[in-house]
C-alpha cells in the first residue's frame, strides 16, 4: 500500500498524543483517588465501576482517529489495468533453421500460428507493428491498431539464409520512432519489442550494438527461444561437384537471445512447441496489455473509521448516558 499524500501521515502524531494524554489521564486519576479514599470505602461509594468499559470506548475512538488520519493521507494500492496505449513489435525470425522439424510441423509454422493467436488476443487499442528477418529485416507492417495487416504479413513469411538479430532490434526500434504514438499528456506512448528466433547473429550488425541501442531508447526487449537442441534440416550443399543434401543440426541457441532480454529490461522465455509457444505469447500479451497503477483508496478508510466512531458513540451511550 502507497499514499498519495504520505506528508499527511505526519497527523497520526496527534493521535498518538491523544492516546498518551489518555493514559497519563488516567494514571493521575488513580493516583488521586487513592489519597482520598481506602479501597474498601470506595468499593462502598462506588460499587460498580465501569472497568473495562471506558477504556473499550476510548480505544474505539482514538481507533476512528487514527483510521480516518490514515486515509486524509489518500492511501492507494496497486492494481493491474488494461493499457490505453502502447507500441509493440513482433519481430519473427525467417532464416532457413526455422525449416527444422522438430517442432511439428515445422518451427516456422508453429511460430506463425502463434503470431496469429497472438496478435487475436493483444487487446486493441493497443499497436502491433511486425518485423521479419533472416539475413537482413524488415519492417512487414507498422505499428497500427489494424490487425488484418498483421495476419497478412505473418502469412507471407519466406525462409532466407542466415540470421541477423541486431539487425532486427535496430528495425524494431526505426519502426517505434517513426510511428510516435502520442497520449493526452504528451508523451509517446511505452513501447516493446518481442524477438523470435532460434539461432545466433550470423549477418549485420552485432547483438552488443543492438543492446545498446535498445537501451538508448528504453525500450525493453524480450526474447523468445524456439525450437529444441535436436532440430535438424536439409541443405543442399553448393560447394560439393555434384551438389550434396546434407542433414545439417540447428539446436537452439540461448545465451545470445537470454543476454538481449537480461540487458534491454526484458524477459526471456523458451518454447518447445506451439502450446509452450502460446503459453509464452499469453504472458507476454498480459505484460505488455496492462499495467500497474496505484488507486486511491481513502473509501475504504473512511468507511472503517466512521463505523469506529459510531461504535464508540453508540458505547458510551448504552454504558454512560453520553457521547464520549
Amino acid at each position: 500500500m502507497t499514499f498519495l499524500s504520505p506528508n499527511r501521515l505526519w497527523f497520526l502524531a496527534i493521535v498518538v498524543l491523544f492516546a498518551a494524554a489518555y493514559l497519563f489521564m488516567q494514571g493521575r486519576r488513580k493516583s488521586y483517588a487513592a489519597r482520598l479514599a481506602s479501597a474498601e470505602m470506595f468499593d462502598s461509594v462506588m460499587p460498580s465501576r465501569p472497568g473495562w468499559r471506558r477504556h473499550a470506548t476510548a480505544v474505539m475512538f482514538l481507533t476512528s482517529m487514527g483510521v480516518l488520519t490514515t486515509g486524509f493521507a489518500q492511501p492507494a494500492r496497486q492494481v493491474t489495468v488494461p493499457r490505453e496505449r502502447a507500441t509493440v513489435i513482433i519481430a519473427i525470425d525467417t532464416s532457413l533453421s526455422m525449416e527444422a522439424a522438430d517442432v511439428d510441423p515445422t518451427r516456422l509454422m508453429g511460430a506463425q500460428a502463434a503470431a496469429h493467436t497472438f496478435v487475436d488476443e493483444l487487446p486493441p487499442k493497443l499497436n502491433l507493428g511486425v518485423v521479419g528477418f533472416a539475413g537482413s529485416a524488415s519492417v512487414l507492417v507498422p505499428p497500427t491498431q489494424e490487425r488484418l495487416g498483421a495476419h497478412l504479413a505473418i502469412d507471407n513469411l519466406q525462409l532466407a539464409e542466415s540470421t541477423a538479430i541486431g539487425e532486427a532490434i535496430f528495425t524494431s526500434l526505426d519502426a517505434i520512432r517513426n510511428s510516435p504514438i502520442i497520449g493526452d499528456d504528451g508523451e509517446p506512448a511505452p513501447a516493446a519489442i518481442v524477438v523470435l528466433s532460434d539461432g545466433e547473429t550470423t549477418a549485420g550488425r552485432s547483438d552488443e550494438s543492438a543492446i545498446s541501442a535498445a537501451q538508448l531508447a528504453g525500450i525493453p526487449v524480450s526474447t523468445i527461444a524456439f525450437g529444441t537442441p535436436n532440430g535438424t534440416i536439409i541443405y543442399d550443399d553448393p560447394t560439393t561437384p555434384q551438389v550434396e543434401q546434407l542433414e545439417v543440426q540447428v539446436a537452439v541457441a540461448e545465451d545470445n537471445l537470454r543476454k538481449i532480454a537480461d540487458q534491454t529490461g526484458g524477459s526471456f522465455f523458451q518454447a518447445a512447441s506451439i502450446v509452450e509457444l502460446e503459453e509464452v505469447y499469453d504472458n507476454i500479451g498480459s505484460a505488455i496489455g496492462s499495467e500497474q497503477v496505484d488507486r486511491e483508496i481513502t473509501d475504504w478508510f473512511l468507511g472503517i473509521g466512521l463505523l469506529a466512531m459510531m461504535a464508540s458513540a453508540i458505547a458510551s451511550l448504552a454504558w454512560f448516558q453520553r457521547l464520549p
